[in-house]
């Protein structure tokens, strides 16, 4: 039958005899088969190159067909349930079902439906049952994939305060390459939003006519006009997800300024922007990202509370601003302040600066004064940037709605040191990480020793590849990719008593075992002219530290095919709550040398079984 059905589809191609390699994509392409170009190029050249022709018949394009469809793995697997090796029984699909893919509910109705979806061939179809090739569709379905079906929507509660959730965040979000000379560019805010991200961060500074611009400050960085760079949000902040995006500002402008940029964002993002509390004035705790739904919030210092605000929010306050003091930094190891405003060179002698013995001790600090305009300042509702000092001042002073950003450096002391108290701040109170001032080529630091610790916004440079923005990629494609990931229990309760290092009452711990089969048309090898590659596979647990490793697969020799492994890697993890497994491609170069792949990273409970 399916040799009937084969010919049916393709004789025509063939009428007058043969068919070149363009014609032999198409063919593939209405067979509705996935396959790489490069693959059946060479497969393709393998078979005429004996003949020194650039065309084949209709049995070398049978041949070429098996070659990259029907793969031996597939094959085995199909004999395991099939009595003839020819067809499936409805029956025989539900126990394939129940026993390799752990689908203990799987019926009659499930069968059907798969029968109906990826059965190619109509006769088989109509009898009820499946053959070889609707088979193979369906293994090579989304159906099949490693991750879980359902964690491809919004399956997470919502209705938890903002603080309860991992928020996908971006650092210095407009540009596109380093921080230093690099262009900034629109690109970088449509691509961060169109990624499900949700914090994007602006650097705004006084530019000419009055109109603000975003860049690097104090860089050679290129600038673009404030007033885009919202547009640009209006127009894509709500493609990949419904879940509130928040406007981290760094704000360097002056009074005058702040006021354009207020009325920008007032009237470029109308009714989406939040500009005053939902329900209550007085606000005890954060709404949730489902009460937030389609709304843009600003992130921002901020004059007096919430409720100071919404009393003024019917007058016209241009003109008015108020004062901040700030603490204003004169050394931080390794890496610059970004919350400390830089001013023009004529300002500062405008700025009485006074000594203040009561500052952080970690430094000389000099308290200074900050201007914002009150227009600004009235649209930051739930987002109030505050100057962190200590987990115990905010504990004992900090407002549910007022969040610190802190670098990584010092973060990393923290999570060192006190990682108990860093972990009840989180279950608190949003708290932003970023990359330290000295990564002028953008590189990222390990996101996950932050999540580790509750950290909600954890901002990377989106714009460079590699292992960090995998980890990043891999654990926001949870929740349907909408950017929001609940955290663990043991990281929103206020009482919580767990660290990463010593998880203690707090473990589950998991068994995994991973079965590595085979591989299919990977990409072949940039250095190889023959389309051959020597891949290998790493497997890497990230999680809290006791739960990192990292497993290797044998090399298979010249094959990027179908190379075909059967090995077996066994994992202990003890919060699979928290942990990203990483399956990572690589190409043995030499003994000391690994060519990268590709790679495919998501979260230990995304993964589905069978």
């Amino acid at each position: 039958i399916s040799h009937t059905w084969f010919l049916s589809i393709i004789q025509n191609e063939f009428r007058t005899g043969k068919i070149d390699l363009d014609s032999t994509m198409e063919l593939l392409e209405k067979l509705q088969i996935p396959f790489g170009f490069a693959h059946v190029k060479h497969v393709f050249k393998k078979t005429v190159d004996k003949r020194k022709e650039h065309t084949i018949n209709i049995e070398d394009f049978r041949a070429i067909y098996r070659t990259i469809v029907h793969r031996p793995e597939f094959h085995e697997l199909f004999r395991l349930y099939s009595p003839n090796c020819k067809i499936l029984a409805d029956t025989e699909l539900i126990e394939f079902l129940r026993k390799e893919q752990y689908e203990t509910e799987a019926c009659e109705t499930t069968a059907l439906e798969i029968i109906l979806k990826y059965e190619p061939i109509e006769e088989v179809r109509k009898r009820r049952q499946m053959s070889f090739e609707g088979f193979i569709r369906y293994l090579s379905s989304e159906e099949c994939s490693v991750f879980k079906n359902h964690h491809r929507t919004v399956y997470q509660d919502m209705n938890h305060p903002l603080c309860d959730y991992f928020i996908s965040s971006s650092h210095n979000t407009y540009l596109i390459s380093d921080q230093l000379i690099g262009p900034s560019h629109l690109w970088g805010y449509t691509s961060a939003l169109l990624k499900g991200c949700r914090c994007l961060e602006i650097d705004c500074w006084d530019g000419s006519n009055n109109e603000p611009v975003v860049y690097h400050g104090h860089t050679l960085t290129s600038k673009i006009p404030f007033h885009s760079v919202i547009q640009v949000i209006d127009k894509y902040a709500f493609v990949a997800s419904d879940y509130p995006v928040v406007l981290s500002l760094e704000n360097h402008c002056s009074p005058k300024q702040q006021e354009v940029m207020a009325d920008y964002l007032e009237n470029i993002l109308g009714d989406k922007l939040l500009t005053s509390t939902i329900g209550d004035t007085v606000v005890t705790q954060l709404p949730s990202p489902e009460a937030l739904k389609f709304r843009i919030l600003i992130k921002n210092k901020k004059v007096g509370t919430i409720e100071e605000g919404m009393l003024r929010r019917d007058l016209d306050s241009h003109g008015e601003t108020g004062e901040i003091s700030d603490f204003e930094n004169i050394s931080d190891e390794d890496e610059t302040d970004e919350k400390a405003p830089l001013y023009p060179k004529g300002d500062s002698s405008k700025r009485k600066s006074e000594h203040k013995p009561s500052a952080p001790p970690r430094k000389k600090a000099k308290m200074k004064k900050v201007k914002i305009a009150i227009a600004l300042s009235d649209l930051v509702v739930y987002t109030k940037s505050e100057k962190f000092v200590s987990f115990e001042h905010s504990l004992a002073n900090q407002k549910c709605y007022e969040n610190n950003s802190i670098g990584e450096v010092r973060a990393r002391k923290f999570v060192k040191h006190s990682a108990k108290e860093f972990v009840s701040h989180t279950s608190r109170f949003i708290t932003r990480i970023y990359p330290k001032g000295t990564r002028t080529n953008s590189s990222n630091y390990n996101p996950q020793e932050f999540w580790n610790v509750g950290c909600q916004m954890v901002a990377l440079n989106f714009q460079t590849p590699g292992v960090q923005m995998e980890l990043q990629n891999g654990k926001f494609l949870d929740n349907g990719g909408c950017g929001y990931i609940l955290k663990p229990e043991f990281l929103r309760n206020h009482n919580s008593t767990f660290t990463p290092h010593s998880v203690g009452r707090y473990s589950k711990p998991m068994s995994l075992s991973i079965r590595l089969i085979s591989g299919h048309q990977l990409p072949p090898s940039n250095l190889s002219k023959t389309n051959k590659a020597d891949p290998l596979v790493q497997i890497e647990i990230y999680g809290v530290p006791e739960d990192q490793a990292k497993k290797k697969s044998s090399v298979i020799k010249s094959n990027a095919l179908s190379p075909r492994w059967d090995e077996t890697f066994s994992f202990t993890v003890q919060v699979p709550e928290l942990a990203l497994i990483r399956f990572s491609v690589e190409d043995e170069i030499s003994l000391v040398a690994n060519e990268f792949l590709g790679q495919y990273t998501l979260p230990l409970l995304s993964l589905s079984k069978g």
